[in-house]
């Protein structure tokens, strides 16, 4: 019955559908039927397209006369179904996108689609409306107003702008081992340990590990990392007041960047960094010294994402930290502190040197 329906297409209608089924967003009945009319336009038969598009051959005669008949866009789209109209006009449903953008009423944390259905019949002249449509009508525009998400709603100033371009620029100089530039964070982590020993994994089955677990304590991990060199240090403290962050900036002094003029350190605007944490660690003329050869730049206030070291921390938590099993702080210890990378910054010979002071720079204050 499909033999009268002979698809034939123009080039500019050969591209469209093309690009119809390279990309974009489109129901999966629009793109069998580009498919269905780019294999007939092919010459190939409707045993063949019924096998490669998984369509029934009523599809396939019907894409076909309505392409015939009304052309590209009307073989492409649905028809006209029978059934009742949209309960909701556009006006309406304009109005519970709005309702449903806005704060809930009084004495109601979030709009709940009932709440929704129930406010739209005192705001129309509607005497019911279901849940189901306003459920639909939500869909169709992407809009859940019963979920919420935390977001960093950052103010962008002339502040933010400065401090932001300051760090920018930081990262886009060349190496300079006289004046490197250090990214400095640190981030306080629970040590998780598992209560019974979790079930291998094995073909078919997934490793299974039990619901309970056990809290071994706290830990805070100091990092610093060279924004132009693959070099990092990680240290594991017990605190992180700021007497830890004073020694950490001697240790970047006087361990691990001795031979610099200036080290530039990109951190966060936590209270304990500032340069007063040097002066009430230290003798003054100790703390006076070690600013001397230390340069502080802030990120923006609620952009500490602007830190390098915030994606390595990142890398460390899927890594190593989300999935992770210590029994022991000495565990977690062993753990992270072997994530520390060194690079040909110093020579051989200081190299077993510099490890010891490492090693002692990574035991718990």
């Amino acid at each position: 019955m499909n033999i009268r329906y002979h698809v034939e297409l123009t080039e500019a209608e050969r591209c469209e559908l093309t690009g119809l089924l390279g990309g974009g967003k489109h129901s999966a009945r629009k793109l069998k039927r580009a498919q269905i009319l780019l294999a007939a336009d092919a010459g190939v038969n409707d045993e063949a397209i019924e096998a490669g598009v998984t369509v029934g051959g009523s599809t396939i005669y019907r894409t076909k006369r309505r392409f015939i008949e009304n052309g590209l866009e009307a073989a492409l789209c649905e028809a006209p179904r029978s059934g009742a109209e949209r309960k909701l006009t556009g006006r309406e449903e304009a109005l519970l996108i709005a309702t449903a953008c806005s704060s809930p009423p009084a004495g109601r944390a979030r709009w709940t689609l009932e709440l929704l259905a129930g406010e739209m019949v005192s705001l129309t002249e509607h005497d019911s409306l279901s849940r189901e449509t306003v459920r639909r009508r939500l869909a169709e525009n992407d809009l859940k107003p019963w979920q919420k998400h935390m977001w960093c709603i950052p103010k962008v100033d002339a502040e933010y702008v400065a401090r932001m371009e300051d760090v920018l620029d930081l990262y886009a100089e060349a190496l300079d081992p006289k004046r490197p530039v250090v990214c400095f964070d640190e981030s306080p982590t629970q040590i998780i340990g598992e209560v019974r020993q979790p079930i291998s994994a094995a073909p078919g089955r997934p490793e299974r590990y039990d619901y309970e677990y056990r809290r071994n304590g706290t830990a805070n991990l100091f990092v610093c990392l060279d924004a132009h060199n693959p070099w990092r240090s990680v240290k594991v403290t017990e605190r992180r007041t700021a007497d830890d962050f004073a020694l950490c900036m001697r240790e970047l002094v006087d361990l691990h960047f001795p031979d610099a003029e200036r080290i530039r350190v990109v951190l966060d605007n936590l209270s304990t960094h500032t340069s007063a944490a040097l002066y009430a660690a230290f003798p003054a003329s100790e703390a006076r010294r070690l600013l001397r050869r230390i340069e502080f730049h802030f990120t923006p206030k609620h952009a500490s994402w602007l830190n390098q070291v915030e994606i390595w921390f990142s890398i460390l938590m899927r890594k190593l930290l989300r999935r992770g099993n210590f029994a022991t702080k000495k565990d977690y210890r062993c753990s992270t502190s072997g994530n520390s990378r060194s690079t040909r910054r110093f020579c051989r010979s200081s190299q077993a040197a510099r490890s010891k002071r490492l090693r002692a720079a990574t035991e718990v204050e």
